[in-house]
């Protein structure tokens, strides 16, 4: 598995909450264990303090975002690297469940999972799986979707460079506002220019005496 996977764990957290919609999901230890996934090892240990940790954890993850989006790659690297020294991992070799088609091992790493608590183990995964992401890619690859009123964290993954949202329904949505923004634009012009070729008609007519 490769280490960069982890990195989805750090957008699943920042996305159980909407700031600009007043909206949070992360309320029950039943919310914070469907983000788990596939640790499902690490998720029984979740007690009801752990809703309080996570959302800890998840206001300094989306700082880590919000540094990337706002072009500041230092301060997102700083922000990640004190989440990776407050949780560290222990990373293994693994092929316990990857076999070759002669039934070996696919040797790849793997984060153990032996944390004190479930916070500590979450967070030890998301924050070296976005690290693993950002020194592949780059800090622009981190990013909050433009599209008003969401802020969902994503991962650009595009070849060019080029995401700006969270998903095609809000990459349609803004589209979708920008092009009647322009026919609104285009209206008013239309009409403002009407309404000056009429001053200018009215200013040339010959008065009547």
């Amino acid at each position: 598995m490769e280490l960069a996977y982890y990195s989805d764990y750090a957008v699943r957290l920042v996305n159980t909450e909407e700031p600009a919609r007043n909206k949070d999901s992360l309320t029950s230890v039943e919310a914070v264990r469907d983000l788990f996934g596939d640790l499902t090892q690490m998720s029984r240990r979740l007690t009801d303090t752990d809703v309080t940790r996570f959302r800890s954890v998840r206001a300094r993850l989306r700082a880590v975002f919000t540094a990337a989006d706002e072009g500041d790659p230092a301060r997102a690297v700083d922000l990640l690297n004190s989440l990776l020294l407050e949780f560290p991992v222990s990373p293994q070799i693994s092929g316990h469940d990857m076999l070759d088609d002669e039934g070996r091992p696919r040797w790849h790493m793997h984060l153990a999972e032996h944390p004190s608590n479930a916070t500590a183990g979450y967070a030890a995964v998301a924050a070296m799986g976005l690290a693993f992401h950002l020194t592949e890619f780059g800090a622009d690859r981190l990013g909050l979707c433009q599209a008003p009123p969401c802020r969902n964290a994503y991962l650009d993954t595009s070849t060019n460079r080029s995401r700006r949202y969270c998903s095609d329904r809000c990459a349609t949505r803004a589209n979708v506002a920008a092009y009647r923004a322009r026919k609104r634009l285009e209206t008013e012009r239309s009409a403002s220019t009407g309404r000056t070729a009429e001053s200018s008609h009215a200013s040339t007519t010959p008065t009547d005496r």
